[in-house]
């Protein structure tokens, strides 16, 4: 069954055959990989069949694997998600690491920071942040109120409902200062760059949380005042950016303290991070 759907999804063109056959196979079976390579010989039955078909079906259409299956792994916690979040992704990963070193430094002076994440789609950055930094207080807000059900129902299952509050609004509004952190991935793609962006994440990915615009900065442009005001002195704003708008990011800093371009593990900018004075 796994030769067979590795050779049909490289057939369709689907990335990463093998891997994306192994993890509806998974699915299917409601398994773990050891599970998958422990015991080869294993015959599925006829709904197991039936089931993986019809997995191996969407994906083929480009239907996300997470979407799929219903779940992602990030920073080592399983999270569900749904079309009504973006799929979160390592990269993102660098994000919280960067919070985590700055609170590193500042634990002294900070010793409960109050943290904003802006944007917070599935939940993955604020329920990592709440893992790792037990005495922080974490607001998390998304305009999506189908978005936020995902992230409440993420909290529950890693019994962090309590340590978050949640907040249907735009950006900041409506959020009481002052915030140590404000941290965020916003949408930062501009539609002049749609044909760029891969065919599955255009179609399945939903689009207010990918694009920002013509430009791709236009939701960045409206955050980092609000950022502003939000924040204590001294206190930080950390996003996710992408190379193209890392420039542009840079000129809408200016007036900010320690403003640095961070890049990720294939040297693409991929954090900006900027210090209120």
């Amino acid at each position: 069954m796994l030769t067979e759907a590795i050779a049909r999804l490289a057939a369709g063109n689907v990335p990463s055959p093998r891997l994306n056959a192994e993890l509806l196979l998974m699915f299917a079976l409601n398994c773990d990989r050891a599970y998958l390579f422990a015991h080869p010989e294993r015959e599925l039955t006829v709904d197991e069949i039936s089931r993986y078909e019809a997995a191996l079906a969407e994906r083929a259409r480009g239907v996300p694997a997470q979407y799929i299956s219903g779940h992602q792994e990030f920073w080592g916690m399983d999270l569900i998600v749904t079309p009504a979040v973006l799929i979160p992704r390592p990269e993102t990963e660098h994000v919280i690491e960067t919070v985590l070193e700055l609170q590193g430094k500042l634990e002294a002076r900070i010793a409960r920071p109050r943290i904003a994440d802006v944007g917070t789609g599935s939940g993955c950055i604020a329920l990592v942040l709440a893992k790792e930094l037990p005495n922080a207080e974490i607001h998390a807000t998304d305009i999506s109120a189908a978005a936020l059900e995902v992230a409440k129902a993420n909290a529950a299952r890693h019994q962090l409902e309590l340590r978050i509050q949640f907040r249907q609004t735009d950006l900041l509004e409506g959020l009481q200062p002052p915030f140590d952190y404000v941290v965020s991935n916003p949408p930062y793609v501009g539609e002049s760059e749609e044909d760029q962006v891969q065919l599955e994440v255009r179609k399945f990915e939903p689009r207010n949380a990918v694009f920002s615009g013509p430009h791709g900065t236009e939701v960045i442009a409206r955050l980092i005042p609000q950022a502003h005001a939000a924040l204590r002195s001294g206190g930080w704003l950390v996003m996710e950016i992408s190379g193209t708008i890392a420039n542009e990011v840079e000129r809408l800093l200016q007036g900010w303290g320690n403003i640095q371009i961070k890049p990720d593990l294939q040297s693409i900018p991929r954090v900006a991070l900027a210090q209120k004075k």
